[in-house]
């Protein structure tokens, strides 16, 4: 079995359709998403609708999880936020429409399964502690021990970071996936983690980059109310941290 994991799209439609098509072409006979599936990129709805159209395993991210609260309470949103931020947030919330809000809102936080009925996978956004935690290619044994709280999978999968990587920590094959829709390392390329599962074979990964057609991305913001320094972010492969 060939399982391919993506997270991060934030609403890059072309690069989510490119990251299907480039895993089925490898052998993925099934497809995980570890969300942040909206924000900054230009279809949110057009990306829900997909994956649900798709039957994609997906949990909810960090930012996903943020729009749905937004979208009842802007005014706390609005009042907390830098601007900059709010208005790719607010513009998020008016462009998820009905069907892809109640997608959003019954995707659970974590996804575990029994692979090949012999390695237990957890799959979550940040890490098993939170959304909003992080796992980094620097982690370490001890590192990894106080993020799984008890817990004991034969592989994590986790994205949020937006850096990719594909690590074996104290037994268990730690997968980042990186962004199928957002990457921030300065590869303008996308990412997401193919792993293999065979009998008699021990648990092997690794990162795949893929091209898409980000033209259409920057023209679609270049015509819409999001900031345009998004576009340059998708071009170049960054993420501007720092947002008026």
């Amino acid at each position: 079995m060939i399982a391919a994991f993506l997270s991060d799209i934030h609403g890059n439609l072309p690069a989510l359709e490119a990251a299907l098509t480039d895993a089925r072409a490898r052998g993925a006979e099934k497809i995980y998403c570890a969300g942040d599936i909206t924000g900054y990129g230009p279809f949110p709805t057009e990306v829900c609708h997909l994956l649900a159209e798709k039957q994609i395993t997906a949990i909810v991210g960090n930012y996903d999880a943020k729009a749905l609260e937004a979208l009842k309470r802007p005014a706390d949103f609005r009042s907390s936020m830098k601007p900059g931020k709010w208005k790719i947030l607010e513009w998020t919330c008016a462009h998820l429409d009905g069907e892809a809000q109640r997608f959003l809102s019954g995707l659970p936080a974590v996804h575990r399964e029994r692979l090949a009925e012999k390695f237990d996978l957890l799959m979550v956004h940040g890490s098993p502690l939170s959304a909003e935690d992080a796992i980094y290619p620097s982690i370490t044994t001890y590192g990894l021990k106080n993020k799984l709280v008890g817990e004991r999978p034969d592989i994590l999968v986790c994205g949020h970071t937006h850096i990719p990587f594909v690590k074996r920590v104290a037994g268990i094959i730690v997968v980042n996936c990186g962004s199928a829709g957002h990457p921030v390392d300065g590869d303008p390329r996308p990412a997401y983690a193919l792993v293999k599962v065979l009998e008699g074979k021990p648990l092997s990964g690794r990162i795949i980059r893929f091209d898409y057609p980000k033209e259409e991305v920057v023209r679609t913001i270049e015509r819409s109310s999001l900031p345009r320094s998004l576009g340059k972010d998708f071009n170049e492969g960054n993420k501007k941290r720092e947002m008026p």
